[in-house]
């Protein structure tokens, strides 16, 4: 494949990367932020709706807020995660999805989230292993893993933003 090719691809995978839907690949396996009555109201959906916004700053002290009461909810700490990484934080994105991952070590969203970041902190060997937990936890795919496959592959070629960050 040619080089303007193999870039076009690349591109045009950052640009899908780039207009995610948020609230597809969040929830993971944690039985879901629709399940729960308490998050259809109130501060978690303000949360929410500041993530949909992209707001992620101001979604911060909410989550950090609602995990502080709610100490078991994986999605919780998987959305706080989100919210950091999108504001450049990776040191207290990566706890709150590691917080996530020991709630639900099964979580979709954490992983691919979590991969992503590891991306960010130029660790793209620790990308491939949530990768490889996506893979056995949906055999036939799912959202989580094509986007966290194509995240490592736009990584790979050089078309997305590598910042120097350091990751615990």
């Amino acid at each position: 494949m040619s080089r303007v090719i193999s870039r076009a691809i690349a591109l045009l995978l950052c640009a899908l990367l780039a207009a995610p839907s948020l609230f597809a690949a969040g929830g993971g396996g944690g039985g879901g932020d629709a399940d729960d009555p308490n998050k259809k109201t109130g501060p978690y959906k303000d949360a929410m709706d500041a993530i949909q916004a992209q707001r992620y700053a101001q979604a911060i002290p909410i989550l950090e807020k609602w995990v502080a009461g709610h100490s078991n909810d994986a999605d919780g700490f998987n959305w706080l995660g989100f919210a950091y990484r999108k504001t450049g934080q990776l040191d207290p994105a990566f706890k709150a999805y590691k917080r996530a991952l020991g709630l639900d070590p099964q979580h979709k969203g954490a992983h691919e989230y979590i991969g992503e970041a590891y991306l960010m902190a130029n660790q793209p060997d620790k990308a491939e292993e949530h990768a490889k937990v996506l893979a056995q936890l949906c055999p036939s795919s799912c959202e989580e893993l094509t986007d966290l496959r194509a995240a490592i592959v736009a990584y790979k070629s050089g078309t997305s933003p590598r910042p120097t960050a350091k990751a615990p």
